[in-house]
C-alpha cells in the first residue's frame, strides 16, 4: 500500500529544487508525493512529475531590499494561513524543511507523524554559531549552543521557528504551548531530522542528539525533456571553458546592476563567462547571459563557479568538481561559504555587500589559475557523488509504513 507523503518546501527556488529530487526518490520507492511550495517556485514540482500544492506569498519579498517589519508580518500571516490550509489534505506523514517547521502543528492536528528534512543545520551545537542568524563569529561552545537554542525557545530570536508555532497552534485550535515546551517535546521525543547535505561538506556535530542525521545531498531532477539552448551550446564550444557567475533568486531584483558588475569583473580578469544575473542573451563575444539551466549539466562545463552560496547551489558546485568563488548574501549563505573555504575549494568569501568588479576579478583569477583549488574540488566531488543522500529518508518512510501502515486520519 502507498504512503502519502507531503513535503513542506517553504523557500525560494534553491530550497524547492532539492525537495523535488527527494520527492522523485520517494515516488520511485512506491510512495505518493505532494510538495507544498510558494507559487513563484512551484513549477519545479510538476516538472519533476510530482503533485503540487501552492502556498501564498513569496519569502523573497521579506528577505530582499529594505526589510520592513510590515513586509515580514504580511509574509508570516500568509505562511500561517497557507500551512493551516494543508490540514485538509490527505497525508500519512509530513516532511518539513526549516522554514516549514510550524507545519509540525499541522501534522499534530491531522493526527499524522512528521519528520524534518532540513537544508540547514539549525539544531544547537558547539561547533558553530546559529547558521540562520546574523552571528558570524563563534561564541564558544556553550555560547553557540545557547544562541541556537534561543532560536527555538524565544519568539523574538527565531520568528520562523518559535513565534509562528504559537500562532499556528492557535489557528488550528490546538492547546497552547510555549516555545520552550514545544522545544522540550521535540527533544524528548527525539524528533527525527535528516539533513540534505554531504557529511564530507558538513561533518555531523558530535554533540548532536540521536535522531539528527546528515545524509548526503538530494539532487534536483532535470525538467522533463530539457535540452540546452543551441546558443549556449555554441558559446561553450567557441572557446576555453568559461566561469559561471550567479546570485540565485536575488538576481532578479537588480538585474542590470549585477550584470554590469559581473561583465566588468570578467573583462578585468580576461575570462569568458556564463552569467545567471537576470539578463539573458549574448552580451559580448565572451559573455552570455542565461536563464534557468540545470546546474548538474552546466557547472561541470565551467572553469569555476561564483555564486551566492545557497545550500543547493553550493552542493551543485561541489558535485561538479570545480573551484568556487563564494559571494554570500544572507541567512545560511555565509555559513556555506565558510565551509567551501575550509575545504580548500574556494578562497576567502567576498560578502555580497563588499563585492566590486576588482574583487570578483581577483577571486576568479585565483580560482582558475591556482591548481590546488581544482585538485581539492575534484577529490571532494568524487566522494560526494558516491553518496546516496535520499536513501535514509526513503528508509525512514518505509519503516513508518511497515510500522503503522497508511490509512491514518486524513483531515
Amino acid at each position: 500500500m502507498t504512503t502519502k507523503v507531503l513535503i513542506i518546501g517553504i523557500g525560494t527556488r534553491g530550497d524547492v529544487a532539492p525537495y523535488a529530487g527527494l520527492g522523485v526518490r520517494l515516488r520511485e520507492a512506491g510512495h505518493e508525493v505532494t510538495i507544498a511550495a510558494h507559487e513563484p517556485y512551484a513549477e519545479l514540482v510538476p516538472d519533476a512529475g510530482l503533485a503540487c500544492v501552492t502556498l501564498p506569498g513569496d519569502p523573497l519579498t521579506a528577505l530582499t531590499g529594505r526589510i520592513s517589519i510590515s513586509a515580514f508580518r504580511d509574509y508570516s500571516e500568509q505562511l500561517v494561513e497557507g500551512l493551516a490550509g494543508l490540514r485538509e489534505r490527505e497525508a500519512d506523514v509530513l516532511l518539513l524543511g526549516v522554514a516549514g517547521a510550524p507545519a509540525c502543528h499541522v501534522a499534530e492536528a491531522m493526527g499524522v507523524p512528521s519528520m524534518g528534512v532540513h537544508l540547514q543545520p539549525v539544531d544547537p551545537t558547539g561547533d558553530f554559531p546559529p547558521v540562520m542568524s546574523l552571528l558570524r563569529r563563534s561564541l564558544g561552545r556553550w555560547g553557540n549552543r545557547r544562541a541556537a537554542r534561543l532560536a527555538f525557545e524565544v519568539p523574538a530570536a527565531g520568528p520562523l521557528l518559535a513565534g509562528l508555532g504559537v500562532r499556528m497552534r492557535a489557528r488550528l485550535g490546538l492547546p497552547p504551548m510555549t516555545p520552550r515546551a514545544l522545544y522540550r517535546r521535540r527533544e524528548s521525543t527525539r524528533w527525527p531530522v535528516f539533513h540534505g547535505v554531504s557529511p564530507l561538506v558538513l561533518p555531523r556535530p558530535a554533540d548532536w542528539r540521536p535522531g539528527l542525521e546528515i545524509t548526503g545531498y538530494w539532487w534536483p531532477p532535470r525538467p522533463r525533456g530539457w535540452q540546452p539552448d543551441p546558443v549556449l551550446r555554441d558559446f561553450l564550444a567557441s572557446g576555453p571553458a568559461p566561469v559561471f557567475v550567479g546570485f540565485g533568486s536575488l538576481a532578479g531584483t537588480r538585474a542590470e546592476q549585477y550584470t554590469a558588475l559581473a561583465v566588468d569583473a570578467l573583462r578585468r580578469a580576461g575570462l569568458r563567462g556564463v552569467l545567471q544575473t537576470g539578463v539573458r542573451g549574448l552580451l559580448s563575444d565572451d559573455v552570455l547571459g542565461v536563464g534557468d539551466v540545470p546546474h548538474d549539466w552546466l557547472f561541470p562545463r565551467m572553469a569555476a563557479v561564483a555564486h551566492h552560496c545557497g545550500g543547493g547551489t553550493t552542493g551543485s558546485g561541489v558535485r561538479a568538481g570545480v573551484p568556487a568563488v563564494a559571494v554570500p548574501v544572507m541567512n545560511d549563505q555565509p555559513f556555506w561559504a565558510s565551509r567551501l573555504t575550509a575545504l580548500g575549494v574556494a578562497s576567502a568569501a567576498i560578502p555580497f555587500r563588499r563585492l566590486t568588479p576588482a574583487r570578483l576579478a581577483a577571486a576568479l583569477t585565483a580560482a582558475v589559475t591556482d591548481p590546488g583549488y581544482g585538485e581539492r574540488a575534484r577529490a571532494l566531488s568524487a566522494g560526494v557523488s558516491a553518496e546516496d543522500g535520499a536513501a535514509p529518508v526513503v528508509e525512514a518512510v518505509d519503516r513508518l509504513q511497515a510500522r503503522d501502515g497508511p490509512g491514518r486520519r486524513h483531515g
